[in-house]
This record gives C-alpha cells, structure tokens and sequence, in this order.
C-alpha cells in the first residue's frame, strides 16, 4: 500500500527531517517508520541533565549533550511505536509526546489488528517451544542416570517410535534429544532406504534403568532395528 498517495487517509507524511531509522526498525508491522510522527519531544528549560532517559532508552533514541548538560533527540525513529517510558520515568516532565489518538488511528486505518494475528501465532508457539524446552532441560538437570543409543533401521514403516513410546507410557524412564536422520521420505517407504536414530534413555528416579533398557532392545530386534553404538 502507497502511503504517500492515499490522502484521505491520515496525514503521517513527516515534516521535520531525522536520520532514518536503524534497520531493524525500519517499519512498524509494515509501516514505514520514518511515516509515523510518534517520538518523543525534549523541553530543554525542564530538562534537569539527568541522564535517566538517556540512560534507559535501549533503542538509543536519546544522546546527551556534555556542553549544555541536556537529554537530545537524535533518532526518534527508532522509538517504538506507543511506547513512553521516557516521559514516565522523567523526574521533571521535560519529555513529551504526541497524543495517543494517533497510534490508534493508524491501527484502525491500517488494519494493524488483522495482519499482527499470524505473527501472534508464531510468537505463540515459540513461547511454547521454549517452556516445553526448558521443562525438558529442568528434567534433565535432575537425571540420574542415562544410555545413549545409535540406531540403524526403518522406523516408519514399523512403527518403532510408537512402540517404544507406548512401552514407556507408565514407566519411570524417558527417551530425550532424540534425533532421526534419512535420506529422504520417499526413499524410506520407495526403496526401503534405512534410518538412522540416536536418542538418550534416562530415568530421573533410579540409579538402575536395565530393566527399560531390556525392553527397549526387545522391540529393536523385534523389528530388525541395529543398535549401532550404546554407551
């Protein structure tokens, strides 16, 4: 969308001329940056020369000015967009920023709403992915003792995963880091090209985990899987 040509929407064409924004800020969920007139504003008579803005900023909005002992505005395209954390926290209410109503206007002239939901999703699953990781690392740090396996086999067409899954079901011991290497899908199922596999049998409550690893080994030979390398 041409920002610069719709004119019956709002007015976010910049007057004032600043340095352009580091790059990793260029656009506001595919808005040019440089379009949208929400920085913040120093009043130099208020500014006390605290340093807290300067200081806090972690987009590096702000420079200090030594000679005159105040806070300067030298990339205000970098602030994010909403944000004032600046203003909050200035102890003598030298920092300003435009009215709110312009955010909200251009997320509704925009459809911001509507096109941030697929990076909501992603985001979403990338908590997950990190609170089941750490979960799984958290397990680890506790186990006691673990066997790691080198397997060569087919695994799709037999199953074995879920076999070994479905026999670890009520058991003390769990399979982690586990790793499957093929050719190719087509060439598993095609050509009956073979696998490889590696995963760590652990258990977080006992010292001894022969047992799980009797049975495990079972369902290998069982299905013709090689153990490779066991250590």
């Amino acid at each position: 969308m041409n920002i610069n040509n719709n004119k019956r929407r709002t007015n976010m064409k910049e007057v004032k001329k600043f340095p352009p924004p580091d790059s990793k800020f260029a656009y506001w969920h595919g808005i040019p940056r440089e379009q949208i007139p929400w920085y913040p504003s120093v009043d130099e008579e208020k500014c006390i020369g605290c340093k807290l803005c300067f200081v806090s900023c972690g987009r590096n909005v702000f420079d200090f000015d030594v000679m005159q002992h105040k806070a300067v505005v030298t990339r205000p395209y970098n602030c994010m967009v909403g944000c004032s954390t600046c203003a909050t926290i200035c102890p003598s209410g030298a920092i300003s920023f435009p009215e709110k109503e312009i955010v909200h206007k251009i997320e509704k002239e925009f459809h911001i709403i509507g096109k941030i939901q697929k990076k909501a999703l992603e985001k979403k699953y990338k908590l997950d992915l990190e609170r089941v990781r750490r979960a799984v690392l958290d397990d680890l740090s506790k186990v006691k003792v673990s066997r790691k396996y080198e397997l060569v086999g087919h695994f799709f067409d037999r199953n074995v995963i879920n076999k070994i899954r479905e026999f670890l079901e009520d058991k003390d011991c769990d399979i982690v880091d586990l790793h499957l290497e093929l050719a190719s899908i087509k060439g598993c199922f095609r050509e009956k090209a073979p696998s490889v596999l590696k995963f760590t049998l652990v258990s977080t409550k006992y010292g001894d985990i022969s047992e799980c690893e009797k049975n495990i080994e079972k369902i290998l030979d069982e299905n013709k899987v090689i153990i490779a390398n066991k250590s």
